[in-house]
């Protein structure tokens, strides 16, 4: 009888091992499934559809690629401050710069992916020498993308502004108005929608593809491949500071970067979004 009680015993401890073993496993491999997901914040256009075509050449890597779509420009770097996700892609340098000086985060540039070429689109004008006197023109109001967009009247002659003004320029730094010019500044996301009601919109590269305009068809002029604009304002995956070398961060970047995405971005969006080299 003891023989009995003692056999019973050890089998029941036997199978409390082998589920306990079972369960670690389990647990393993969750966790491991788990650190193969990769979550980014962007904005719908042309990030998130750039991200969306990364996904399977991700997933051939053990990678799950998981994208929420923001249409503002600041939560995006507020939830990966925060940790709740791994990184962003909707900004250049200079705005990521500006925010962690404005707002105390502390998001640093992982990887450059593409460049968006500013450019100047008709409203009720549809060539820039049918200006007239006092006709206006909208452009962006947030830091960075307000100075871009008065460079780019200033170099095809609209507008002249003062010496050293570059990427800090703004309304104030107008030093010269021939045609007496009014300059409408609105949040990014609302300047293409004044076009029937001013000459001329000076829109992002993404607000323009949003609006249905092409760079090349659309725009009456536009950032060059080779300026200086070109390579500041290159767009970026960002990523809180010390995960710029985690492993999904660089498998992220490695995709983003390949002749695979790279043919994708110049066939979808016809130069309107350009990748960076």
């Amino acid at each position: 009888m003891k023989k009995i009680t003692y056999l019973l015993l050890a089998l029941v401890l036997a199978i409390g091992t082998l589920t306990a073993c079972g369960s670690s496993d389990k647990e393993s491999e969750t966790k491991e499934a788990a650190g193969k997901t990769i979550k980014v914040a962007a904005s719908a256009t042309p990030h998130a559809i750039i991200l969306e075509e990364a996904k399977t050449l991700l997933k051939k890597q053990g990678w799950d690629l998981e994208i929420k779509v923001f249409d503002d420009y600041v939560q995006p770097n507020n939830v990966v401050e925060s940790g709740e996700f791994d990184a962003n892609y909707f900004q250049h340098i200079p705005y990521l710069e500006n925010f962690n000086k404005e707002k105390g985060t502390h998001l640093v540039n992982a990887g450059g992916i593409h460049y968006e070429p500013f450019g100047i689109y008709p409203g009720t004008e549809k060539k820039l020498d049918e200006l007239k006197e006092g006709d206006t023109i909208a452009v962006p109001n947030d830091t960075t993308n307000e100075a871009r967009a008065l460079l780019l009247l200033q170099d095809n002659g609209i507008i002249k502004l003062k010496d050293g003004a570059g990427l800090e320029a703004t309304v104030k730094d107008i030093a010269e108005n021939p045609k007496n010019i009014k300059i409408q500044e609105l949040e990014a996301a609302q300047v293409s929608r004044v076009k029937d009601e001013v000459a001329f919109v000076v829109l992002n590269g993404n607000y323009a593809l949003e609006a249905g305009y092409s760079v090349e068809k659309d725009s009456i002029a536009y950032e060059k491949s080779d300026s200086e604009a070109a390579k500041t304002y290159v767009n970026v995956i960002a990523v809180k500071e010390g995960n710029e070398n985690n492993e999904g961060i660089k498998a992220l970047i490695s995709v983003l970067k390949s002749d695979e995405i790279k043919k994708f971005i110049n066939e979808k969006f016809n130069g309107a979004v350009v990748p960076f080299e």
